[in-house]
């Protein structure tokens, strides 16, 4: 059978005859299965999407950020310091990146207690946590999880990072200013072999100090477990694409003389908005490779919505109910979303509807750090209403009662009765004492009160 263009791409990024050319073949397979699933990613739309709005966002929230971190700073007696690093970060806009620079400036020092009242005050913090909270919300997409954090893990972890992280790097950079200074260090630098390496290491140290930086981002910002290996990997090669982006962004602005010549005054707001975009889409997609690195089996499939059959959902359902009673049985247990999606192989966006379901008919419940909780006493659910929440709720396709056929709905009904007798009235205490008795939940399928008998 002839394959297409797309079947022959597909076979060569996704089959094995790359990765059994050797080391070399192993290397660049995984090379193009990380460039191909995140270049489908991009040309999907939803993170250029998603970084469009971190744009609009952005220009909304810049003033409040650096006011913000400015009056942290100043009671250290080093925003200077930042202020300066301020024209570094525009610095491929050329000498419009300084006017603007100057401009943004200007208004946060103009902003201060006397020149705000109280509810511009508020308008204006709330604007920086609404960007920290866009951030985590883009973050949340690419790791699959759709429940963000709690208000009141949100409000005080967000105020930690806005509070802690311009004096970690400004204190950062003055001790990489500082070692600069060193006699040791001048003595090396002028070492006609060791020169070299240091001049080397100085120049990058800027790229570092980003991949750094969102390194910290991928593994604090998603609301779910990353692992720092996975968040390395992300954030040296977003830095490694963000420098690159700068030296090919900076190339264009200085060539761009005609794009200015026909926007006039236009195209300084242009050119910012592009540098803007491209910062974050980089940002979104050292995320998304972080992402794919912890979770590699996602690379094939993308991001698809999950489609599961009646019987799935019931198993999920019933497994999920099984979990938060074992947890809630251990003292020493607690179980949350993501959690439970590590223990059951199952991606936590496929969890969280059904997990939702169980919270919304009083079946489970959610504590303060987002662990679930049985919604009441274990002997009080019974297996019939955990299936019953998957089986017959949840439509959204009829405002009316349909009509049915006389002998379908018929057999129907029997199919219900049939299920509500091989369940009796079994509860979930029952479920689980058979589960510790069999040693284990994977033996509650099997044994005395089960939902699988035929």
């Amino acid at each position: 059978m002839k394959l297409n263009p797309v079947e022959h791409l597909n076979e060569l990024v996704w089959g094995e005859r790359l990765r059994n050319q050797g080391v070399l073949g192993r290397v660049a397979s995984s090379i193009l299965r990380y460039l191909y699933a995140v270049l489908r990613d991009v040309f999907s739309g939803q993170l250029n999407m998603r970084a469009m709005s971190l744009v609009y966002t952005t220009l909304l929230s810049i003033v409040p950020l650096l006011a913000f971190s400015f009056s942290i700073l100043k009671g250290f007696g080093i925003h200077r310091q930042l202020e300066r690093r301020m024209y570094v970060l525009l610095e491929p806009l050329g000498d419009k990146g300084v006017e603007i620079t100057d401009r943004i400036m200007a208004l946060v020092h103009n902003v201060n207690g006397g020149v705000l009242g109280g509810i511009s005050l508020a308008f204006f913090i709330w604007t920086a946590v609404s960007m920290v909270q866009k951030v985590e919300e883009s973050f949340n997409y690419v790791w699959y999880v759709s429940k963000p954090r709690s208000f009141a893990r949100r409000f005080t972890e967000y105020m930690f990072v806005l509070l802690i992280g311009p004096l970690v790097i400004v204190i950062a950079l003055g001790m990489i200013t500082g070692l600069q200074n060193q006699a040791v260090i001048q003595y090396l630098l002028q070492n006609d072999i060791v020169g070299p390496l240091f001049v080397a290491t100085s120049k990058l140290t800027p790229y570092l100090l980003v991949a750094g930086v969102f390194t910290f981002l991928y593994w604090f910002m998603p609301n779910t477990r990353v692992r720092i290996s996975s968040a390395m990997i992300g954030g040296l090669a977003g830095g490694f694409i963000w420098a690159s982006m700068v030296i090919i962004f900076t190339t264009f602005v200085v060539n761009a003389a005609r794009t200015q010549a026909v926007y006039a005054s236009f195209a300084i707001a242009i050119i910012t908005l592009i540098w803007l975009y491209l910062n974050w889409i980089v940002l979104l997609i050292g995320s998304q490779l972080a992402f794919y690195y912890q979770n590699p089996a996602y690379m094939p499939l993308g991001r698809r919505d999950p489609q599961l059959s009646n019987s799935m959902r019931e198993r999920l359902a019933l497994n999920i109910m099984v979990l938060v009673g074992q947890a809630f049985r251990d003292p020493q247990q607690s179980l949350g979303v993501q959690a439970m999606s590590e223990e059951m192989k199952i991606p936590s966006l496929t969890l969280w509807p059904i997990a939702a379901e169980l919270e919304k008919n009083a079946l489970l419940t959610t504590n303060e750090k987002d662990e679930l909780l049985p919604g009441r006493d274990l002997a009080r659910i019974r297996l019939r209403d955990i299936i019953e929440v998957v089986r017959s709720q949840g439509e959204t396709g009829s405002f009316q009662e349909p009509h049915w056929e006389h002998h379908v709905d018929g057999l129907g009904q029997k199919l219900d009765d049939a299920v509500s007798a091989t369940i009796g009235e079994v509860t979930l205490s029952d479920l689980l004492d058979d589960v510790e008795k069999a040693g284990g939940a994977g033996s509650a399928a099997g044994d005395g009160h089960t939902v699988d008998e035929d």
